[in-house]
Order: structure tokens, then sequence, then C-alpha cells
């Protein structure tokens, strides 16, 4: 199923659409088939307008068995379109998710206009005449309902014929069956009467440029191997698979050429500690986990604050706590990716709000971590990580450079005595100079006990534990000179109410604010990248809103934030059911506060 909707969703940005997904997979590897836990979705908002979310109700379903009926049904308003596999409700299958009677026959439907397709008979009979056997051939409906929705909303088909032939080259018969279940799915519906109305989306006006659909993961590696060109440094990973962050270790895998080099640890603590190896020989350094992994490199990423190497920390969050829920999404890592340390160890804190966003913050990371030398967390989280969206590539002129804050330390740095000092910090930025092992006259130790300032001796003396503690932390409170001032979106200025947000709720939380301005409400909407430290001017922009709304899939971590630091009356909108916010249940919501 992630499959077929994958290829809908390219076929549908190949058209110009606007597209939104949000694939839903099941917690366990291998979940039983047929049962609720193991449903897998894939849900596609396309448009020929601008769109900010995979919708809030879908206006079809194709359930290819009662599973995937009574777990999705509840989502479709009445009214809307059902495709149903009418091969899968057997008797068997009822009973195996609870159905007493078979819903295609008792009425249970009789609101949504249902369209009973024996999708797998269909396919095997199109399938007669090729070598597969029938539990081979039946494999292929995924393909029959695919070409079927093709025919219902008129999306070109070259580009998934041509993807199969690429799939399974090496398997002739596969391919041949695969298109040839592909095929018969369209026609069936070019067809059959069963259907009465196709639908044509046109495509979106997007601003100029070349685009190309793109997962959060795969933008956020892209960010990162951008992030190691324009700097000028050979980029490592030090990873350890975890879900939802396993596929930015297999994306980085396939950009050697890019001088990137992955290494799949034997666990987490080994995946930070070889990633600090790497920024201590020169390199970017990077890892990648989700929460359960960040606590076991909690102790490593400590080191990285003392040593003051740059250091990225990918944080693809995802439901907890413990195991939780591993395949759904969650914002609740905020306060541990803040606090999660022992001793004071301040760490900058960056967010992308769109799977496209994530090549940006990626950027950003990356320029605050060799500009500072400092570790940076990166959170993401699996709705942004697994998502899609259209992504405008940037040219490369377009993208900051970042070679002057990759630069090394040289022994002319060090005119006086020609010793090396390797805490001697930058006026600016307070970053201490970064030296490549080996080269003569910059020899330096460094380690896990204080340093003592300039020098880098290890020091128990109490004045300087202090001096030291203030600094990292002036260090990392100082990057919010850089950052550009916070802006609200608020149209014609009116609002008294600002909804504040961060991370994957953007896209819910501005069409939350998009419906209520045409229902004749007025609300502002800011959204945050920068969580520590916050822009310069957020305590200002707070101020000037008598009420502060901040919606999270957490219990209000960022309000907790933002009410001790602005001492702000600022409430929460919280839940934490494993899925993103929809944009009705917000726009309710901030209609309720006016």
């Amino acid at each position: 199923m992630q499959l077929t909707g994958d290829r809908f969703t390219q076929d549908s940005a190949i058209h110009g659409n606007d597209v939104s997904t949000l694939p839903d997979f099941p917690a366990e590897i291998r979940a039983p088939a047929g049962t609720l836990p193991g449903v897998s979705a894939f849900q596609l908002h396309f448009a020929d307008h601008d769109i900010l979310t995979p919708g809030d109700a879908p206006d079809v379903l194709v359930a290819m068995n009662p599973a995937a009926l009574k777990v999705n049904l509840p989502a479709v308003p009445r009214g809307g379109t059902v495709i149903v596999n009418t091969d899968e409700f057997t008797d068997r299958a009822l009973k195996k998710v609870g159905y007493d009677k078979n819903p295609l026959e008792d009425g249970s439907l009789d609101g949504y206009r249902v369209h009973k397709v024996a999708l797998t008979s269909q396919t095997v009979r199109a399938l007669e005449g090729h070598p597969l056997s029938r539990k081979e051939a039946e494999r292929a409906k995924n393909m029959y309902a695919l070409g079927l929705l093709s025919w219902l909303y008129h999306r070109p088909v070259e580009q998934t014929l041509g993807f199969l032939e690429q799939k399974f080259a090496k398997n002739p018969a596969i391919v041949a069956a695969n298109r040839a279940a592909f095929q018969a799915g369209f026609n069936f519906g070019e067809t059959t009467e069963e259907f009465e109305v196709s639908y044509e989306v046109a495509p979106a006006a997007l601003p100029a440029g070349r685009y190309r659909n793109i997962s959060g993961n795969r933008a956020l590696a892209y960010g990162l191997i951008s992030g190691s060109q324009r700097s000028g440094l050979p980029l490592f990973l030090g990873s350890y698979p975890i879900t939802p962050a396993s596929d930015i270790l297999h994306e980085l895998a396939r950009h050697k050429a890019f001088g990137v080099r992955t290494f799949q640890a034997e666990d987490e603590i080994a995946a930070v500690g070889a990633a600090i190896g790497a920024s201590y020989g020169g390199a970017l350094g990077v890892t990648t986990t989700s929460g359960p992994g960040v606590a076991l490199k909690s102790e490593a990423i400590g080191l990285a604050v003392s040593l003051e190497l740059p250091l990225v920390i990918c944080d693809i969050q995802r439901g907890g706590p413990s195991t939780g829920l591993p395949t759904k999404t969650e914002q609740a890592d905020l306060l541990q990716a803040m606090f999660g340390r022992n001793g004071e160890s301040p760490v900058p804190i960056v967010a992308p709000r769109s799977p496209a966003d994530c090549f940006d913050a990626a950027m950003e990371a990356v320029r605050i971590a060799l500009t500072y030398r400092t570790p940076v967390f990166l959170l993401s989280d699996g709705y942004l990580a697994n998502g899609s969206e259209p992504w405008r590539i940037p040219e490369v002129e377009e993208l900051p450079d970042l070679r002057e804050a990759a630069r090394f330390a040289a022994v002319e740095d060090f005119p006086d005595d020609k010793v090396f000092l390797p805490y001697q910090r930058d006026p600016e930025t307070l970053a201490r100079p970064w030296a490549v092992p080996g080269t003569a006259g910059l020899e330096h130790r460094i380690g896990g006990l204080e340093k003592a300032d300039v020098t880098g001796e290890i020091s128990y003396d109490p004045e300087n534990h202090d001096h030291m503690v203030r600094t990292r932390a002036a260090k990392v409170a100082g990057i919010a000179k850089s950052i550009a001032p916070l802006e609200a979106d608020d149209p014609d200025g009116s609002a008294r109410l600002l909804v504040l947000g961060w991370g994957s709720t953007y896209g819910p939380v501005q069409a939350a604010c998009r419906l209520v301005r045409e229902r004749g409400g007025a609300v502002a909407h800011a959204h945050l990248r920068h969580l520590n430290p916050f822009p310069p001017n957020l305590g200002e922009l707070l101020a000037r809103y008598d009420r502060v709304l901040i919606p999270e899939m957490n219990l209000g971590q960022l309000a907790l934030l933002v009410r001790a630091r602005y001492l702000v009356d600022a409430v929460g909108y919280n839940k934490v059911r494993g899925l993103p916010f929809t944009s009705t249940e917000l726009a309710s919501e901030i209609e309720t506060r006016l």
C-alpha cells in the first residue's frame, strides 16, 4: 500500500498538482495481514492550489480488506466514496476484525457511495497466461487498484510504467505482470458502468522553478550533503537504525560520490561516539536517531558540549515513552533535547516545519554547528519524515557559503608565542578554534573533564568552572544574533489572538487560520524554527497579543518554556494520539478562544 500511495503521489506531482501525504505504517514488523494493527494506509491530498496538510477527511477510501475498512471508515465523511475489494470479505476475515455481519450487506454503508470491486479475482483473470502462481498474481492487486484510481483521476501513467520496468528489471515476468495488472485496472475504470464520473484536477499555480516530490527524511539527507559541500568538509554519519530515522542512513549511504561516509554502529552510543571522533578529526559529524536513541546518546552529547565541537544530532521524534508507538508521530522530545543531559549543557535546537523544509533546517543546523562549534539538535518527526510535498530545487548559488565557518585553526593565528590556545575564543561568536589532529604546532588534548579557560588544560578550579559554564551558555544564547526576527502572519494587523507553533504543526495551524479568517475571524500565526535560543524578538511579538495559543503534539512542552521565559499566560492545545492535528479541530479551538 505504501508503494501504491507513493506512485500515485509521484504521478500527481509530475502532473503539477500540489501534494501532501500521510503514510501510516503498522507498528510491528511483518504485522499479521488482515488484522486491525496490521493495516497499512497511505493518505494523499492533491489539489490545483496551495495546500498545507494531507487533508482532514478523505473523499475516497480504497479498502483492500475488512480490517482496512474498519480502521479507516470513521475518517470518511458521509457521502464519501468507498471502493472495497469484495474478494477479501470472507467470513473468516470479517470475524478476525470483529465484524458480526458483512458491512457490505447489512446497510451500515448506506450513507456512502460504495463501489464493490472484486480486485483480487479480476487481477488474477487479467494475469492468466503469465508464468505466475495464483499467489504471485494476487500480489499484483495493488497495481490493479492503482490503475483504477489513475483512470478515476486522469493521472499520467507513463512514469509508473517506467518505474515498474526499473524496479523489477531483473525479473521480466514480474514487470510484465505488474504492467498488465495496472493496465487492466485502468481499462476496468474506462469500460465499466460502475463509476458514473471521473475527475480531473488541474496543475497548481506554484512559483516558477524546477520541482520534485520529496519526503522529509530525504530532504534532510540532501540538506546535510549540501551543508557538507558548501563547507568543504567531508560528511560522516554515525548511526544505529531506528524507526523513523533509518531512511536518512539509507539515503546518505547512496552518496559516496559526494564524500559521504556512513557507519552503521553496533549501538547508539558507539554511533554518536564515532560522529564526535569524526568532528574531532575535521569532518562534519552527524548522528541520526529517535527519542530512545537520544536517551542513550545523552552523555556523549554532553561530551561534545564540553569539547565544543560541531555535531548535528537529528532526532526524528516518534511516540513514546520507551518503545512507545515507533511508527507514529509525536513532538514530545523538545524538553529532552533542551535539558536531557547532566550538568549545565545547553544545545541549540532547530525544527523544520514541513517535509521540504527539512532541507533548509538541516542547512541551518550545519551552519550553527560549524559557526559556533557546538552540537545542534535537529528535531523532525515521523509525520515530516515519511510525508512528502513538492520541493523547489534551489540553485547552488542560493545556498549559504559555509567555508569560513568551517575554517580550521593555523599556527599563524597565534603569533605571540606560537602556542596553540584551544579555548581562545572568537570575540563575536565565542567559538573556540578547530584544529585538525596531527597539525604541527597545534597539538592539544581533549576529554570530558573541565577545561581551563583559553589553555584547555584540565582544571578543577571552582571559579574557572563557573566561568566556563557561563561562557558555553552565553555562546548558545548569542546564536540569537544570527537569527532573523520572527514574523507573524497577521494579514490586517487586527488579530488579538496569536497561535504560536513549532515543527510539524505548521501545516494544520496555517490551514486552520485560513479557515477561521474565511469565516470572518481574526487570528495571527507565528511559527518557530529556532527553539534554543528563541528568536531575539519573540518576547516583543508575544506582548502584542492579548492571548497566545500553542498547539503541540505533547502535553505542553513549548508552552512551559514560553511561560517560564516570557511570563506570558500562554495556553496549550495538546493531544498525543500518534497522529497530526486536523485543521478543522484547530479551527474549532481557535474560534472557541476568540
